[in-house]
């Protein structure tokens, strides 16, 4: 006869007591103070929440390797789950945060979680017996299927009771990467940076290896779950010209949007997903242990040196309150491993570098998610990660040079669905859209898209970029992010026109990242974009100023191609795998991509970064726009018009 254990004191625990006594050998006890014995299965119940006794069935029941349940009741919900089994992720624990991360008094609920576990107390008591009764009916027919060798329900998953009405719902969950308890991340190491490029084929017309039917299957059932998701919630936004999607990644102080843009609601939604996921993977090592912690003096032999990225102005780290100090080569700071594919070995970068700079902390500089990227293969990650450096590189490039792009005449690329988005934007969002070549030394088309309204009110002008091997996939990107803007922000714009006034009369004020698109929205700041607006050039067509694109059917040969151009002209690829096991559970793939020498996207005028950057003055003689080389007094003053 199976036995199980069942610990615990009160009314859910008499309940589950007396009706599981007749059906297997039951031992009880009230706590686990006394090392308990042997069972098939454990229960871990209690009328309230105590956090303290989880931790310590964590603890006592894994090195017996004894499997168990948890039921409990908190603040009007009765909680069924997750089944422990030991030394396999996901635990109670785990939960235990994705529960709290997805509810809305993340912070309150975590102080409360914290006091209990430390007075070994009880939360949400008071619980009427019909809901204890049904939590403890449920809790039988759950013991049932795991006794029984049925798939258990709460195999990673857990169920919350409403004890009002009575309704049950289960809610699957993740383990925490870096849980304490359950985690069984490897270390970094510069082995386990190195990257061998393994063929990727292209899903037949995309430059994608996986379709977004296939990954539809799994993303919003894996990755979205109001309740217990790491993704909490999803909106769809009708005011723009296309169809708009995001979702919630909710963090400890905040909740961050990620948002997707196509001609689609149903695979917008899913690229919002696939943009949260690249957004979590990006905020910190959550699928490694980072291990090394030197000076760069130490290790300068094996590491990226941090100059290289673009740094701060003397100026502008002497500036009073100005939140970063200069790079010390003799500070110790946090390294992670990376892969270097110009010197073809594993090279160490900063892992402020690598990650989101969430905090100054021992920061030079802030970097943004510049160059994360997700793919369906390490290689499609890689390439994407490049698209999104170069795009911005070039957007950057083009307007502290004020290079008079080319300007492309849409209708030229003989695409249909680039021209009904044109239209669409002009008919539904009134604004009429320029499309620039903004391809440099390197030669992977970019295309700045610039919006100018054609209604007296809302933002006047809006400005994005895309850059893709297809220069048509290119502009699409652009116009998604453009209309991204469009009608969504007139009443922000019109609420607060002394405020980008204010940032027209001082560059100083453009603070964060919405203050640049903003302060564009002022037709005076139109002038500052006279470089490219100056109408009396001629329109090109996309095959004049775009020709010998190749297309192979494998995107590691794409990406083969780039390297090699890269080489060419001295410019690093470094890759730093940010890949989580959230993703490995679908071999899915997320990475950082750092180009050395490239413009980093900056938000908040005071933190430009270009100094030891010679690429966006050497880059404007190169291509012809102007006859020497630029010095850096001679670029735009002014703060970019990137949203």
């Amino acid at each position: 006869m199976k036995t199980v254990l069942v610990i615990g004191k009160g009314v859910l625990t008499d309940y589950v007591y007396k009706d599981l006594a007749s059906q297997y050998q039951v031992i009880r006890q009230n706590d686990l103070e006394i090392y308990p014995k042997k069972a098939d299965l454990a229960l871990v119940l209690d009328d309230g929440w105590n956090p303290s006794i989880h931790q310590k069935a964590e603890n006592i029941l894994g090195e017996m390797k004894i499997p168990w349940l948890r039921g409990f009741t908190a603040f009007g919900e009765g909680i069924i789950g997750p089944l422990v089994r030991p030394s396999i992720p996901g635990c109670s624990q785990c939960a235990d945060l994705r529960y709290i991360m997805a509810g809305r008094d993340r912070k309150e609920m975590w102080a409360l979680r914290q006091q209990l576990q430390g007075n070994q107390g009880k939360g949400g008591m008071g619980d009427s017996n019909t809901g204890l009764l049904q939590t403890a009916l449920m809790i039988e027919a759950e013991v049932q299927r795991i006794m029984t060798g049925l798939q258990a329900k709460s195999e990673g998953r857990v169920s919350l009771i409403n004890l009002k009405n009575l309704n049950a719902s289960w809610h699957p969950f993740l383990p925490d990467p870096v849980c304490p308890i359950c985690s069984q991340l490897p270390e970094d190491s510069s082995a386990r940076a190195r990257i061998s490029l393994q063929p990727s084929p292209k899903i037949p017309g995309s430059y994608r290896s996986r379709s977004i039917k296939e990954l539809s299957k799994f993303l919003a059932s894996d990755y979205l779950d109001q309740r217990m998701g790491f993704l909490n919630n999803k909106m769809i936004d009708l005011i723009p010209p296309f169809a708009d999607a995001s979702v919630n990644l909710p963090l400890f102080n905040g909740d961050e949007g990620a948002a997707g843009r196509t001609n689609s609601y149903a695979i917008s939604e899913m690229t919002a997903i696939l943009e949260g996921l690249e957004r979590y993977c990006g905020i910190e090592p959550r699928g490694k242990t980072t291990m090394i912690r030197e000076s760069y003096r130490n290790v300068k032999d094996y590491a990226l040196d941090p100059k290289k990225i673009g740094v701060h102005s003397t100026e502008q780290y002497e500036q009073p309150d100005f939140p970063f100090k200069p790079f010390d080569p003799d500070a110790p700071i946090h390294w992670v491993w990376g892969y270097s594919f110009l010197q073809e070995r594993s090279i160490l970068i900063p892992e402020l570098l690598a990650y989101y700079s969430l905090g100054c902390g021992e920061g030079f500089v802030y970097e943004t998610s510049n160059g994360c990227a997700l793919g369906g293969s390490l290689e499609e990650a890689i390439l994407y990660g490049i698209f999104e450096v170069v795009e911005r590189d070039s957007f950057l490039l083009t307007w502290y040079a004020e290079l008079p792009l080319p300007r492309l005449d849409p209708y030229s690329a003989e695409d249909e669905e680039l021209r009904l988005m044109i239209d669409r934007a002009r008919a539904a969002g009134g604004y009429d859209i320029n499309l620039y070549n903004a391809t440099m030394e390197h030669g992977i088309p970019s295309v700045w898209a610039l919006a100018k309204n054609r209604k007296k009110k809302g933002l006047n002008i809006i400005c994005a970029a895309g850059a893709h091997l297809d220069p048509i996939r290119a502009a699409k990107s652009a116009v998604h992010e453009l209309a991204g803007m469009m009608l969504t922000l007139d009443q922000k714009f019109e609420g607060n026109q002394m405020k980008w006034e204010k940032m027209f009369q001082d560059s100083s004020q453009v603070q964060q990242m919405d203050d640049h698109g903003m302060l564009f929205g002022l037709k005076r700041t139109e002038e500052r974009l006279h470089f490219l607006l100056d109408e009396s050039r001629p329109l090109r067509t996309f095959a004049e100023e775009f020709s010998n694109i190749v297309n192979h059917s494998d995107l590691t040969d794409d990406l083969g191609d780039i390297l090699q151009r890269f080489r060419q002209l001295n410019l690093d690829v470094v890759v730093v795998n940010q890949t989580t096991p959230e993703l490995k559970r679908n071999d899915l793939h997320c990475v950082k991509v750092l180009v050395p020498g490239m413009l980093p996207m900056t938000f908040g005028h005071h933190l430009t970064r270009v100094t030891g950057l010679e690429r966006v003055l050497q880059v404007p003689m190169d291509l012809g726009y102007v006859n020497q080389a630029l010095t850096l007094d001679q670029l735009n003053p002014h703060p970019h018009p990137f949203p």
